[in-house]
This record gives C-alpha cells, sequence and structure tokens, in this order.
C-alpha cells in the first residue's frame, strides 16, 4: 500500500524483514521440537538460534537463480549457520512456513485493527453522550421523517462497530493456525508434536487437517469480514458527508487553522476525510472476492491464491488500519451544530409530527382511513403553499371537532419522541450504575 495510507505500526508487519523473521522463528522452533523428539542433535537446534541470521539482499540474489523462494531463504540461513544447516526443515515443505507466517502476520495485523474499532468505539461513546439529547431530524429516502436525537444517530454506529468487533476476533480466532504436516498434510515425516510446539510459539493453534496448505475458507471469512467492517466505515462517513452539506451543516469534519478546501474557491471547507474513507472502504472490499475465489484450490495445493494474498493480504490490512484511525479522529474532532439541526427539525413546520396526529385521530374514535385523509390532506397543502401545519390544522373543522386546539398543540411535542432514549442508550451502552 503506498505510504499516504498506511501506518508504520501495521506495514512492519507486512515487511520483508518482518516475514524472513517469522520463517526464522518457524524453522528454529520446529528444530527444538525435532532435537527434543531426538530427531536432529540438540547442538544443531541450538546452533540455528545461535548463528542463524538472514540478509534480504542475499536471498533476492539467490531466489534470482532458483526461482523459489523458501529455498532462497534457507540456503542464505544455511550460509550463516553451517554446516549443523543440513538439519533444518526436516520433513517440512515450503507452504507450512509460508501459510503458518501469514497466519501469524494476519493476528497481528488483526490486532491493530482490533485496536483502531476500540478507538472509534470510544469516540462514538463520548460524542453519543455528548448529544444524548441533542434533536435532530431523522431522515428516510432523504426527505424529513420524525425527530430523533444526534446521540441515537451516533449510538446506532457505536452498535454497529461492537457488532464489527466481535466479527474480527472470531476471525482473528479462525486465521490463527498453524500448519507443520508436510508434503500433502499427512505428517509422513514430522511427528504432529512439532506441529503443537510451533504453534504454542508463534501464538497459533495446529490446523485440525491441512492438506498442503491450511484451507483457504479461513481467509475468506477473514477478508470478508474486512470487507463488511469497511463497509461500516463507510456508512458512518457517508452519513457525516450527507451532514456536512451546505444546507443541512449539521456537523462537519474538524477544518484546522491553515488548512485550504479548494486551489480555485477559498471559502471551500470539503469533508474531504470522510470521502477519502468512502474510497479506502472499496479497496478493502476488493480483497473480498478474491479471497472468495482462492477457496477452491487443486486436489492438495496448488499456488493460484499465493500471488493474489501477496497483493491483498498487506493491502487490504494495512488499508483499513488506516481508515480506522482517520475516522475515529474525525469523530473525536468533528463540529456539530445543535442549532442547525433545530433549524432544520423545525423546516417543514411541524410536519413531522404527523403520526402523531394519525394516531391521535384513531385514539378519538376516527377510522384509520379517514384519519390519515385528514392529515395528509393537510400535510400536502402545507408542502405545496408553506403555510403553518398547526394553522391547517386548526382551520380544518374534521380535525377540530376530534382533537381541539389544546390536543393538536400538544402533538407538536418533541416529548413523545426521545421518552425512549434512555432506554435504548442503555441497550447500547449497559445501564448506568
Amino acid at each position: 500500500m503506498i505510504p499516504r495510507y498506511s501506518r508504520p505500526e501495521m506495514t512492519s508487519i507486512w515487511s520483508e524483514d518482518s516475514k524472513f523473521q517469522i520463517w526464522f522463528e518457524i524453522e528454529a522452533h520446529a528444530c527444538d521440537a525435532q532435537a527434543r523428539l531426538g530427531v536432529i542433535p540438540a547442538e544443531a537446534a541450538a546452533a540455528v538460534w545461535e548463528r542463524g541470521a538472514f540478509d534480504i539482499d542475499r536471498i533476492n540474489e539467490i531466489e534470482r537463480e532458483t526461482k523459489h523462494d523458501v529455498i532462497a531463504f534457507l540456503t542464505n540461513l544455511a550460509e550463516h549457520v553451517g554446516e549443523e544447516a543440513r538439519f533444518v526443515h526436516q520433513g517440512m515443505t515450503s507452504s507450512d512456513v509460508l501459510d503458518t507466517t501469514l497466519a501469524v502476520q494476519m493476528a497481528r495485523a488483526s490486532d491493530l485493527l482490533l485496536q483502531g474499532i476500540d478507538r472509534l468505539l470510544a469516540a462514538l461513546k463520548t460524542r453519543a453522550e455528548e448529544h444524548r439529547y441533542t434533536p435532530t431530524i431523522g431522515r428516510s429516502h432523504g426527505i424529513h421523517a420524525e425527530p430523533t436525537t444526534f446521540g441515537l444517530k451516533l449510538a446506532s454506529f457505536y452498535a454497529e462497530f461492537v457488532r464489527c468487533r466481535t466479527r474480527l476476533e472470531h476471525a482473528r480466532a479462525e486465521i490463527a493456525t498453524c500448519a507443520i504436516s508436510g508434503a500433502v498434510g499427512t505428517f509422513a515425516h514430522i511427528d504432529p508434536s512439532v506441529e503443537a510446539h510451533v504453534a504454542e510459539k508463534m501464538g497459533l493453534t495446529p490446523e485440525p487437517v491441512s492438506t498442503q496448505v491450511i484451507p483457504r475458507d479461513r481467509h475468506a471469512m477473514f477478508f470478508a469480514t474486512l470487507g463488511v467492517v469497511a463497509s461500516s466505515v463507510e456508512r458512518l462517513a457517508t452519513e457525516i458527508r450527507h451532514l456536512q452539506r451546505t444546507e443541512l451543516r449539521e456537523a462537519e469534519e474538524y477544518f484546522s487553522a491553515g488548512q485550504k478546501g479548494s486551489s480555485a474557491m477559498p471559502h471551500k471547507r470539503n469533508p474531504v476525510l470522510t470521502e477519502n474513507l468512502t474510497g479506502l472502504a472499496r479497496v478493502v472490499r476488493a480483497a473480498v472476492t478474491p479471497a472468495l475465489e482462492n477457496v477452491a484450490l487443486w486436489h492438495e495445493r496448488d499456488i493460484s491464491h499465493s500471488s493474489v494474498e501477496r497483493v491483498f493480504g498487506p493491502d487490504a490490512t494495512i488499508t483499513l488500519d488506516f481508515a480506522l484511525q482517520r475516522l475515529a479522529g474525525v469523530v473525536e474532532a468533528l463540529v456539530i451544530y445543535p442549532e442547525s439541526m433545530q433549524a432544520n427539525l423545525d423546516q417543514l413546520g411541524g410536519l413531522v409530527h404527523s403520526q402523531q396526529l394519525l394516531l391521535a385521530l384513531t385514539q378519538q374514535g376516527v377510522s384509520r382511513e379517514d384519519a390519515y385523509s385528514m392529515v395528509q390532506r393537510n400535510a400536502m397543502e402545507s408542502w405545496k403553499t408553506g403555510a403553518s401545519y398547526r394553522d391547517l390544522l386548526k382551520a380544518d373543522a374534521d380535525v377540530m371537532d376530534s382533537l381541539g386546539a389544546d390536543g393538536i398543540d400538544a402533538l407538536f411535542d418533541l416529548d413523545q419522541h426521545f421518552r425512549h432514549v434512555d432506554t435504548i442508550f442503555d441497550r447500547v451502552f449497559g445501564a448506568v450504575s
């Protein structure tokens, strides 16, 4: 991934140096287990740890001749270890190293992604509580629907990212598997205890049954989960982008001193961060279909999955890591305009209370069909002429006969809409002790 959308904490996981270090640790831990079994001399296992090293340039040089990255690594490792290197990789196959390394990298990447979600959750909780009772208009189809609070808006995103976190925890557990089972996964030339030892040392669990590779349904679920998290990022980013539109201006990204919005129009304050997040979400989701297509490999293995994973493994995790941290920063510094929210809420002159009127009429004995007609005809007149909805209702003899002026006035009240806000907050954040 390009440096512009990368954090060093995540990119380091996918660096060449990190990859080869994991390769080395897998081989060295396997040697320890083999030595305990008496398969190789204990001195040989000790020599791997003592003298084992690698040089990336040298590995690349060897690979240009061998056309095989694991053999190139083992050849370079042997140059450092010496004669005892003949005991390295006993009974193992390349996929044992490659797949176990990928599992380590994805598990470590997951830990950073979980940290990003945690930061975002903390920001959403703080801002939701801050605006628990801040009135705003809820919209369906982009049209004013009924009143809600800005805190409830944010609470819905909090609940969504809690679900994202749970899914990612499960995906991490499913992907953190180790395979040290040899060619076609039969353990013909290596004892299963070696796999168990390497798994423990690398923070993984043994794959119950591998072929020559770890089954790719695990990887498919992992990247599908990243795609879902990315879509949740996009949903929140899109909401902020809409709320920042000039006609609404209910919330906007923080605009720092010295920031410029347009090379041509000095007045512009654009939602560039959330627009960027919308685009980055597409990059993460682009990994989902290839991951699904990687599931169907030939027989015990082929390598059609390998080139794909070398690209989207780093790209998807690096991009999502950056996106989560950026979105958390946006929420933390989000500028919120309660006055604009109230002004927009009042824009239609009370039309947003139409359901309260409909229900009140039915409670007074009016059929639902007649009540709907009475409420709607006055609402359409208000839409058409801009006349006060309340005044139109009071001028409607049918409505007045059922509700009276005081009854109509009582229905233009936000309390009805907000009386269960605390209940919803308790469901999302837990009851206050």
